[in-house]
């Protein structure tokens, strides 16, 4: 049975070779289906971007929040906002959109954004700059710590050996983490993230909690969010985004928070931006809210320059 809304039509099946020439000619918009590592099919956009630029310049992949994917309205918003600074790779976690399995709420759309991010290479972009909002925000902390970098060797042993299932994304294995290369990423931007799991100290993280661990909240999120969690509980637990930080030197790292977030409060960004010490830069924001719906055309043009400046 395809998990596939009414309606969605993939433009394109387009899958480029990683060894593809740095001097090709500039790639057009391709939408296909990507396998993670686990056999999750993904559902990926690939938008050339306005720029101008040669076809070795930028390209952001994009790791929504929960509940979110690729043709939600806002994250078309934050895609358009990227393209006038390179190319762009949106995709929809493991759960979401048109894409299979059931979400894990950031355990292994990992490995979602490692075949995200390997495609994107696969274009000719010779950097790439991973940014995510809210649980995409703990995505790519986890990301960048466990493929290259100091943290590739050290995220091999995290929970290895769990058993995985197409169209299922069972719970709580690392499998095939930190063996990809091209699944790196040059700088890292966290947007709304939580520092630490299980955190239940405002009103939405309790309803957040109450949606993924109770049977009733998961037909809420399938019916009513269009989003199909996993029943399993997390086993092992996975490295947590402050854990993670540290192992993200020397790749560039910027974290944004809003100071008027109602589901994490600052001393998340601040424990994370602590955790990363001279390699992290924070962005606390005067009246933002939450993820990208908080993000602002402003903002989102900060972070651009900051990428094309600090991505190698």
């Amino acid at each position: 049975m395809s998990n596939r809304p009414a309606g969605h039509v993939a433009s394109s099946t387009v899958r480029p070779h990683s060894e593809t020439s740095r001097g090709a000619p500039r790639r057009t918009p391709a939408r296909t289906f990507l396998h993670a590592s686990d056999g999750v099919r993904i559902d990926a956009v690939y938008e050339p971007g306005v720029s101008g630029h040669g076809p070795s310049d930028l390209v952001f992949v994009v790791a929504h929040g929960f509940t979110g994917d690729a043709d939600r309205p806002h994250v078309r918003r934050i895609a358009e906002a990227f393209g006038r600074y390179g190319a762009v790779v949106t995709f929809s976690f493991r759960g979401h959109g048109a894409s299979g399995g059931r979400s894990t709420v950031g355990d292994r759309e990992v490995l979602d954004l490692a075949a995200a991010v390997t495609w994107a290479r696969g274009f000719g972009h010779a950097r790439v700059v991973t940014v995510g909002f809210s649980m995409g925000g703990s995505v790519v902390l986890r990301h960048a710590a466990l493929y290259g970098g100091a943290g590739e060797g050290e995220g091999k042993g995290e929970g290895e050996g769990k058993g995985e299932g197409e169209g299922d994304g069972d719970g709580g294995g690392d499998g095939g983490y930190g063996d990809d290369g091209d699944a790196r990423t040059d700088a890292v931007v966290s947007v709304s993230a939580p520092a630490r799991w299980y955190y239940r100290g405002t009103a939405p993280m309790r309803r957040l909690h109450w949606l993924v661990m109770r049977p009733a909240g998961r037909l809420v999120g399938r019916y009513g969010m269009r989003t199909r969690i996993h029943h399993r509980d997390w086993d092992p637990v996975p490295l947590s985004p402050v854990e993670a930080v540290p192992r993200i030197a020397p790749t560039p790292l910027l974290v944004v928070h809003g100071d008027r977030d109602g589901y994490f409060p600052v001393d998340h960004p601040r424990m994370l931006a602590e955790a990363a010490g001279d390699h992290g830069e924070l962005w606390l924001e005067p009246g933002m809210g939450h993820a990208e719906h908080a993000s602002d055309e402003a903002l989102l043009c900060r972070i651009g320059d900051w990428a094309v400046s600090r991505a190698g």
